[in-house]
């Protein structure tokens, strides 16, 4: 027994059909819309695409002696990754007060300096003393107790 083709029933059949998207366009983009309309004859659309772009045989060829070869500069070896390292310590407020009068004579120089570069170059400056002045260095320094400090309340 052969089953007959079954039709579509008339509900299946009707399908929903909604307005094209540019038709509910806003207020501001009329002309948008207008660039939308499509003109009655093919010739005229393809020959007002033709008129608008130029055409590649009109550039102008440029000989290959008139344009000068840039040699590429030689690349710098990337400087190895080091692994950076966060850490805290306690400072006395006149110290700090010095790191911010550091970083006011830097932009005099016409140089935003952070906190952490402060630091490193001091870090620097005092590697490159000898070591009679490296220890006066450190003996100007005011002690500190070690540990956290005690919170104020």
């Amino acid at each position: 027994m052969a089953t007959a083709p079954r039709k579509p029933s008339p509900t299946s059949a009707r399908r929903r059909v909604s307005a094209p998207r540019h038709a509910a366009a806003p207020v501001g983009r009329k002309k948008a819309s207008a660039s939308l309309k499509v003109s009655a004859s093919p010739e005229a659309s393809v020959s007002s695409k033709t008129s608008t772009q130029p055409s590649p045989k009109a550039a102008p060829k440029a000989s290959p002696k008139a344009t000068p070869v840039a040699t590429p500069a030689p690349r710098l070896p990337k400087p190895p990754k080091t692994k950076l390292v966060r850490d805290s310590f306690t400072m006395p407020a006149t110290d700090f007060a010095l790191i911010a009068t550091l970083k006011e004579r830097a932009m005099v120089g016409k140089r935003e300096t952070k906190k952490s570069e402060l630091l490193r170059a001091g870090l620097q400056a005092l590697a490159a003393l000898d070591g009679a002045a490296h220890l006066a260095a450190l003996g100007r320094l005011q002690p500190l107790k070690l540990g956290r400090p005690k919170k104020h309340q």
